[in-house]
């Protein structure tokens, strides 16, 4: 697939060489292509350009960036360019200028909704899909873990989307739990608190979730 990931930061730069390992062409779309010159140089299969160039090349698009900007970038996409496609919503509605307290991180949102569920009322001809947001960067392609595939809690409004994101999980060494329609990123947003805990508490960033039963 052609793969359009808007953002610069590390999760766009490791999903960016993810997919491309996994044999998709990538475009990273940011405001500052210039920053990413050095990041390039190593992974020359990767092309840059502006966010709508990105939104537009992509059959897909995956949103890596903060959450308080996420808004601004999907405006800088275009939405002509992103109707009616897949986007992967990797952010977390983390807020800016409150840091954690006691290991848990502050949301601007509301514990009745979600960034996504924003995005897709202002967005609506778009087809979000959370994912990859609740863990680290360095865990989001081919996890080695010793428990096995972790699982990638996933949800969104639209069955295709959904189905097209659970094959790129699965290429990805992941197992993909869907947990319904865009209203159950209220939970899964929340997950990202819960995987930084030991990170800020003990520096332990090297774990994922997974479901265990019948």
């Amino acid at each position: 697939m052609r793969v359009g990931i808007l953002g610069a930061s590390s999760v766009a730069r490791t999903l960016g060489a993810g997919f491309t390992t996994h044999g998709h062409q990538v475009m990273l779309g940011t405001r500052s292509p210039e920053t990413l010159a050095e990041w390039r140089a190593g992974h020359p299969a990767v092309a840059v350009g502006s966010s709508a160039e990105a939104a537009a090349f992509g059959d897909i698009v995956v949103l890596a960036v903060r959450g308080s900007a996420a808004s601004a970038a999907l405006h800088n996409a275009g939405a002509a360019n992103l109707a009616g496609k897949p986007v992967l919503d990797a952010t977390n509605p983390i807020s800016d200028t409150t840091g954690p307290v006691d290991g848990v991180l502050s949301f601007f949102t509301g514990p009745n909704e979600s960034l996504m569920e924003r995005l897709q009322m202002e967005f609506p001809a778009t087809h979000f899909v959370k994912v990859f947001n609740s863990v680290g960067a360095h865990l989001m392609v081919n996890p080695a873990l010793p428990g096995g595939p972790p699982t990638m809690f996933i949800c969104g409004n639209d069955a295709s989307a959904k189905g097209v994101t659970t094959e790129i999980l699965t290429q990805f060494g992941w197992e993909t739990l869907d947990l319904g329609t865009a209203v159950a990123a209220r939970a899964i947003e929340p997950l990202c608190m819960l995987w930084c805990i030991p990170g800020f508490r003990e520096n332990r960033w090297g774990h994922a979730f997974k479901l265990l039963g019948t």
